[in-house]
């Protein structure tokens, strides 16, 4: 591999005799893997377990599967694994993830909030946010929020407000100099500083949005120092933070004079480059009282949604109730008022409304276990070829008319009407494949 100028180098000074089996290893394959989603009732068994991990497994699946398109599965290499593992929310926390696209770390917070508390996925780019959004409406979270903004925007809706915070930071990407050589193309000696200055401005945020003895996980998937144990001092210098030490697994290392902290390294670690810090925020923000969320909808609306459930659910959703238009969310609670921020995915999309009528949403029906469903029909894998590609399925045998979860492997992809014996398709156009 031919490296930018200088990085080699500084790697010989950093690592010393380590450097020729660090370097050495960018001549291996980036590994590949993903996890397996808690939140789905119907798991498939899968091989080579990552070890003392819970859901994460070695390999790759197909996007075009199955288990990838009903949310079974996500692809995720391991070292970024690490990340939301040593962050790890208790269900109930309000947790905010600042630089979450695509959404590798949020749908994995979310698997540990199993659907209890508040998860804030928040991306700046508008284009990236899209993607955050399709991804975690597949993981069938409920208790989601997708914001699109910056960092001190947020802040000023937030302040004191979360009990764990993730930054995953945009950084100089030397550990994705394997995976994806392009990074290597706008590396210099003097780019790590650059992104270290980036990162100081949106922590300097992030710490005002802590709640007391609320928790910051920072990372970055580099392996500068400039970016990874300098910005930890500086935070430690700066604000009332305690370094909490990371259990060092599968290969981790500590920290470059930060024993608590962790690096991936990929002669070491089987996986790309990450480093991982936990601190502990001491300090206090004063939070404001919040004006909260509150439902909008008509007597009307709230009868149609009330009916829909009676007939097709068998559980009540928790959650503040709001319209968009004639689209209907399901937020969850606690919530401030959202009015002034953003918002790519206002929590759960749960259907529209139309005229005397209440229509399902495809992502209602990735997010509800199959038990929890009153009608449902299960299709095989040459329907499911059929409708993901967009066509009508022929059942077995009629069906009473009316709208069903669509089962694949004993899991959702979403709600479809049944006429007779034929399952019209409401698979989304944008989503279609052959």
């Amino acid at each position: 591999m031919q490296f930018p100028e200088g990085f080699v180098e500084k790697y010989k000074e950093i690592l010393g005799d380590e450097a020729r089996d660090f370097l050495a290893s960018f001549e291996g394959e980036a590994v590949s893997a993903f996890r397996v989603n808690p939140l789905k009732e119907s798991p498939v068994s899968f091989p080579d377990a990552i070890p003392q991990t819970p859901w994460g497994h070695y390999g790759k699946v197909s996007g075009k599967s199955p288990e990838h398109v009903t949310g079974l599965v996500y692809s995720q290499e391991p070292a970024a694994q690490m990340v939301a593992q040593v962050a790890q929310p208790s269900p109930g926390m309000k947790v905010l993830d600042l630089a979450a696209a695509p959404g590798g770390k949020s749908t994995q917070l979310a698997a540990y909030l199993a659907g209890e508390g508040l998860l804030v996925s928040n991306e700046i780019s508008s284009k990236r946010a899209k993607i955050l959004v399709e991804n975690m409406e597949r993981f069938g979270a409920t208790n989601v929020v997708v914001t699109n903004e910056s960092a001190d925007r947020l802040a000023k809706v937030f302040k004191g407000y979360f009990d764990l915070i993730v930054l995953d930071a945009p950084c100089s990407g030397e550990g994705m100099f394997r995976k994806q050589p392009d990074a290597m193309d706008y590396w210099s000696l003097d780019y790590p500083s650059q992104c270290a200055s980036l990162q100081r401005e949106i922590l300097a945020d992030a710490v005002t949005m802590l709640a007391e003895g609320g928790r910051l996980v920072y990372s970055t998937c580099t392996w500068a120092p400039e970016e990874n144990e300098e910005i930890v001092k500086w935070l430690l210098d700066e604000y009332e933070f305690e370094l909490l030490p990371i259990e060092q697994i599968n290969g981790m290392t500590a920290g470059i004079d930060l024993s608590e902290t962790a690096r991936m390294y990929p002669h070491h670690f089987k996986g790309e480059g990450q480093f991982v810090a936990h601190l502990q925020f001491k300090g206090h923000n004063q939070a404001p009282k919040y004006k909260a969320s509150k439902s909008n909808l008509s007597r009307e609306q709230v009868s149609l949604w009330q009916d829909f459930v009676q007939k097709h659910l068998k559980i009540s959703l928790s959650g503040i109730l709001q319209t968009f238009g004639d689209q209907l969310y399901l937020l969850p609670e606690s919530l401030p008022d959202l009015g002034k921020l953003k918002i790519a995915r206002n929590g759960l999309h749960l259907g529209t409304f139309k005229k005397k009528r209440f229509e399902p949403s495809f992502a209602l029906g990735l997010a509800l276990k199959p038990s929890q469903v009153k009608t449902s029909v299960e299709i095989g894998q040459d329907d499911f070829t059929k409708y993901v590609a967009g066509e009508t399925i022929q059942l077995a045998e009629a069906l009473p008319n009316g709208w069903y979860q669509v089962l694949v492997q004993g899991n959702g992809l979403g709600f479809a009407k049944v006429t007779g014996n034929i399952l019209k398709n409401y698979y989304p156009k944008g989503l279609r494949f052959k």
